[in-house]
């Protein structure tokens, strides 16, 4: 629940040190150089908008100019992939090292508490040790030219070659994960790669290509530019840039793919998550899991827990459970160790949480708990009763609003449950594998979660959706796959025996 105050301003004095950690050697980074020019963009905390730093204001020659060296260098050096693979586990080694600085910079620019900081540390940490160890994927395999009549003659293979240039575009509710997933693909892949960072969380992004580079990254493989007039336009149509890689929301993906033309772009796009529970689940395990899903980082979370139906034998002990548990929540200051759910990334987006919420409150939903907001904060919401038609039940909300629905039968809770443009994740409580299984085939979603909701991502797994939540997948070894193409050598053993033969009467008239 919300105390009475701003929870900003019980924050602890250990915030004094919020600028220390986030000291970086520059605002940007391009031709192999940390830039210190035009350090103007301020990057606040948005708990209280204390200013932890600043990085640089860049232009679109600046994009053109680190494109420009990235593509130089990749044609020009070689970096040979077991360098690579070293990189990466000596970049895992570092970050494990330099964890409590990492966690201190998310939880200071963002929207977690030093708790989901620390785990998304924890996090990026095995993502780039996948990175290195998604090498043995590059091997590629023989042709099986034998079994056609036009390739009886020919012998081949093909091995996976980087397709070149990438920018890779974040946003801010994981800045360092997001970041790694992107950044980890793309070098162990062996491309160049313009990283934009969210501008909201760019410090944390900024501190890892650092790292990378002092993990024996080399520079002219990588740049980071966060903000600037004109910037995101001349990254993504720049001829030289071969594939796009983002994370955001479906407007400016579509945005993106207009001026872009003719590039593969990579999209992870969010969704509108539903859980159903089944008349057979373990009620208080599915209550609980429902709080945890829907109010991690402020419910600021691609898979967070949205929409929730519930058989209406058990709809009754699931609300009550539901509210009870999330009443109990802290909502505070993001370093102090005890607090549960921290502010939105801006009061602007708290406000248009609140302004949903009134919405849906005016088309007839009944708010059990929350709905309250102070500044950026915004109090853990429950609904029940908001029409098919409001934008909690239709949209993304993006913050910490969860609404329960009954039903009846369990293809009802299927058609509602695909009711929707996202098709990201889904979770299903019941006891048995068969109904669960049943269910699973039919829910349009990218991953579909048994007894658990959809606030589940191991970063090994293909991470994407169907429909509006985006296009390709994630996760390292296949996003790798995408960010690498199949370079085919074909030997026409007909034409080889020829000059064999040629070879050998030349050699039988010199005799």
């Amino acid at each position: 629940m919300l105390p009475t105050t701003n929870p900003a301003e019980a924050r602890p004095k250990t915030a004094d040190k919020r600028s220390e950690f986030a000291v970086l050697p520059g605002g940007a980074f391009w031709e192999g150089q940390w830039q210190k020019a035009n350090m103007t963009l301020d990057v606040r905390d948005p708990e209280d908008a204390f200013l932890i730093g600043r990085v640089c204001t860049s232009r679109p020659e600046d994009v053109r100019r680190a494109i420009a060296h990235l593509h130089h260098h990749v044609q020009t050096h070689d970096w040979p992939l077991r360098a690579r693979r070293e990189a990466f586990e000596r970049a895992a080694r570092l970050l494990q090292g330099q964890a409590e600085r990492f966690a201190h910079i998310i939880a200071a620019e963002s929207s977690k508490t030093i708790r989901e900081a620390e785990r998304e540390v924890r996090r990026a940490t095995e993502t780039l040790r996948l990175s290195g160890a998604a090498s043995t994927e590059l091997t590629g395999e023989n042709l099986g030219f034998e079994d056609s009549v036009a390739g009886g003659n020919m012998i081949g293979w093909y091995s996976r070659k980087p397709v070149g240039i990438i920018a890779a575009i974040t946003p801010f509710n994981d800045p360092l994960n997001l970041v790694a997933h992107k950044l980890g693909p793309a070098l162990i892949g062996g491309n160049g790669v313009v990283l934009k960072p969210s501008a909201r969380t760019p410090l944390t992004a900024l501190a890892l290509v650092d790292l990378l580079l002092q993990a024996g990254v080399p520079s002219g493989r990588l740049a980071a530019i966060v903000s600037g007039q004109g910037v995101s336009e001349a990254l993504v149509s720049d001829d030289r840039v071969d594939l796009i890689s983002f994370t955001g929301g479906p407007k400016t993906a579509e945005r993106i793919a207009r001026t872009a033309g003719a590039k593969k772009i990579l999209s992870e796009l969010g969704g509108n998550n539903p859980t159903i529970v089944c008349a057979d689940a373990d009620a208080p395990r599915a209550a609980r899991a429902i709080v945890a899903g829907a109010f991690g980082v402020a419910g600021q979370n691609c898979l967070s827990v949205q929409r929730v139906y519930v058989h209406t034998s058990l709809f009754e002990q699931v609300l009550e459970d539901v509210v009870i548990a999330t009443k109990a929540l802290k909502v505070g200051s993001k370093l102090d160790p005890s607090t549960d759910v921290g502010p939105l990334i801006s009061e602007a987006e708290a406000r248009r949480v609140e302004e949903w919420v009134e919405e849906a409150k005016t088309a007839g939903a009944s708010v059990h708990t929350g709905g309250r907001r102070i500044n950026a904060f915004y109090e853990p919401t429950v609904l029940t009763g908001a029409p098919a038609t409001s934008r909690v039940i239709r949209e993304e909300v993006f913050g910490p609003v969860v609404s329960l629905i009954p039903f009846v039968d369990v293809s009802e809770a299927i058609d509602l449950a695909n009711n929707t443009e996202y098709g990201l994740q889904a979770g299903i409580f019941t006891q048995s594998v068969n109904h669960a299984l049943a269910i699973a085939e039919k829910l349009q979603t990218g991953a579909v979660v048994i007894n658990e909701t959809s606030d589940v991502r191991i970063d090994s797994m293909p991470f994407g959706g169907f429909k509006k939540s985006g296009v390709g997948r994630e996760g390292v070894k296949y996003a790798l796959l995408e960010m690498t193409e199949p370079k085919s050598t074909i030997i026409n053993l007909a034409s080889w025996g020829a000059e064999q033969e040629q070879l050998a009467a030349a050699d039988r008239e010199a005799s």
